[in-house]
């Protein structure tokens, strides 16, 4: 499931705090692979897509993120150029969070600090176990265990089957069997750019 779900609901909301936020149309570029990374951002409305890019323009997505998460904070706190970019998926409102206000905050709030280095730690056993579906397990595990991660509360995932070929590499053709299968089986129900999920526990179980 998405690593965020086991995180008190607003936990992150002392970051954007009494800070207006910046407003973004749909398909705006936040921040751009390769770049500086002098601050990370809290989601306060809205849909975020990050996704990596190879010098021939292939895409995958790494991420969907919803109202409430944060986003683009590894490269801020390891001060390594960005590994991604982040795009607005729809209309978005969201607040740039600087080194000042993340001491102020730490310091104001050392629950909030042990939180954040669960969240980054989490962060990094979901991308291990990427790597891992990658290498190592079939088109129907890896369709299934993207959907699974990208959920929000409501069982639901936006993103299209090119989205999901592009995150587990397979093919469209693949994806959409594999759906089609889910589907039928009563797992999921397929709308349009949205795939909402009927039976998890079905999903999570596959071998």
């Amino acid at each position: 499931m998405n690593h965020e779900l086991d995180f008190p609901a607003g936990i992150w909301e002392a970051f954007a705090k009494g800070r207006p936020p910046v407003r973004c149309s749909a398909g705006y570029l936040i921040y751009l692979q390769d770049t500086e990374a002098t601050c990370f951002y809290f989601l306060k409305s809205g849909k975020v897509k990050s996704f990596i890019q190879s010098e021939d323009g292939m895409e995958r997505v790494l991420n969907l993120y919803h109202a409430g998460s944060l986003f683009g904070e590894a490269s801020f706190f390891d001060e390594l150029p960005r590994v991604s970019s982040a795009v607005a998926v729809v209309p978005c409102e969201i607040v740039p969070i600087d080194r000042e206000l993340v001491a102020q905050e730490f310091a104001k709030n050392p629950e909030l600090a042990l939180s954040m280095v669960k969240y980054l730690a989490r962060t990094v056993r979901l991308l291990s176990g990427q790597v891992d579906q990658m290498a190592f397990r079939p088109a129907r595990w890896r369709v299934a265990n993207y959907l699974l991660t990208l959920a929000g509360r409501d069982g639901t995932v936006s993103c299209t089957q090119e989205d999901i070929a592009a995150a587990v590499s397979a093919s469209r053709v693949t994806v959409s069997r594999v759906l089609g299968e889910f589907a039928q089986r009563g797992w999921v129900e397929l709308g349009y750019r949205t795939i909402r999920l009927k039976n998890p526990k079905a999903l999570l179980d596959l071998p």
